[in-house]
């Protein structure tokens, strides 16, 4: 979709000679464009959801609230988070879980532990989890189980076999070093979903015997880049997972060559990331990269032509 945008938008400058768009400052503009629309789809489900109540929202084809809750779930991720300190796990972001948040939606928590502790060594397959001071057989650990791991974020891995009582086969995983912190959880282990405390309550609820966050009402707290989990005792690898809407992935139109001094368009690239949204917001995304564009060739034209088929564009799904 993103030559096809850049494409259009080229053609609208070009047809009166506004000006010629670079490559960058296009991937500029169509990050912001796309950033635009997705916080809008965040506007746009509220209102309605507001219709909805005032039943003035239809329902099958007419169901706007599941096309918008549907664009907005491209971006959702289930993650494991890493824990920093203890009970403290480090929110999403590009080092812990590959993606920004833009709004964290849930916070689960596992309920059983089955084993955790510290590889000592790694074998020459390279899918061992070996921790000599481990009993895998006596913690009841067995095929299907999962495992925790620690190592470039948190990655979940299975029970392929249990080897001995300090060695478990885990399926594809390339373990070429030691002192790597693990968790083991049964298959079918439930999930607790956690609830948002202020810094102020959680203080109180701990103090008291009737209300303090138990495993199976777990609660948390956020600050900075950190989430810290209550009870204290929820500190093992990958216990708490967490639901969350990432931010879209910053598009970038890329070319190979050029050709009688135009670049030509490379999907091949590397560094190659096509927009992210819906292809349904393609008249709206040109529109905003042009709206962009009026603006950085000082031509008010162009922007007035854009901001005018986008509030017509608005009227007509309202």
């Amino acid at each position: 979709m993103i030559n096809t945008v850049r494409n259009t938008v080229l053609s609208v400058l070009n047809k009166n000679n506004y000006g010629y768009l670079s490559p960058s400052d296009f991937n500029l503009f169509a990050k912001q464009a796309q950033l635009d629309i997705f916080e809008n789809y965040f506007y746009d489900y509220n209102s309605q959801i507001n219709k909805e109540n005032k039943r003035l929202s239809g329902t099958g084809y007419a169901d706007i609230t599941k096309g918008i809750e549907e664009a907005i779930d491209i971006f959702s991720e289930t993650k494991g988070l890493y824990t920093s300190f203890e009970n403290i796990y480090s929110l999403p972001s590009p080092t812990t879980t590959g993606s920004d948040y833009y709004l964290l939606n849930k916070v689960l928590v596992r309920q059983v532990v089955t084993d955790e502790g510290t590889t000592t060594a790694f074998a020459g397959t390279f899918n061992e989890i070996i921790d000599s001071a481990a009993d895998f057989i006596l913690a009841g650990v067995s095929v299907g189980d999962l495992v925790a791991i620690e190592s470039g974020g948190v990655q979940y891995l299975r029970v392929v076999s249990v080897n001995s009582a300090t060695s478990l086969t885990v399926t594809g995983v390339l373990l070429t070093a030691a002192g790597i912190d693990f968790a083991i959880y049964k298959k079918a282990d439930k999930f607790e979903e956690a609830e948002k405390v202020s810094h102020g309550k959680i203080t109180m609820l701990n103090n008291s015997l009737l209300t303090a966050p138990t495993v199976t009402y777990p609660s948390y707290t956020m600050e900075s880049s950190d989430l810290t989990a209550y009870p204290e005792a929820i500190d093992s690898v990958g216990r708490v997972m967490v639901q969350y809407i990432r931010y879209p992935k910053e598009p970038n139109w890329t070319f190979l060559t050029l050709t009688n001094g135009e670049p030509v368009f490379s999907p091949t690239q590397p560094d190659y990331q096509d927009f992210e949204i819906p292809l349904d917001d393609e008249v709206n995304l040109i529109l905003k990269i042009l709206q962009y564009a009026g603006i950085s060739i000082r031509e008010g034209e162009v922007y007035n032509f854009a901001q005018t088929e986008e509030l017509e564009n608005n009227k007509e799904q309202l």
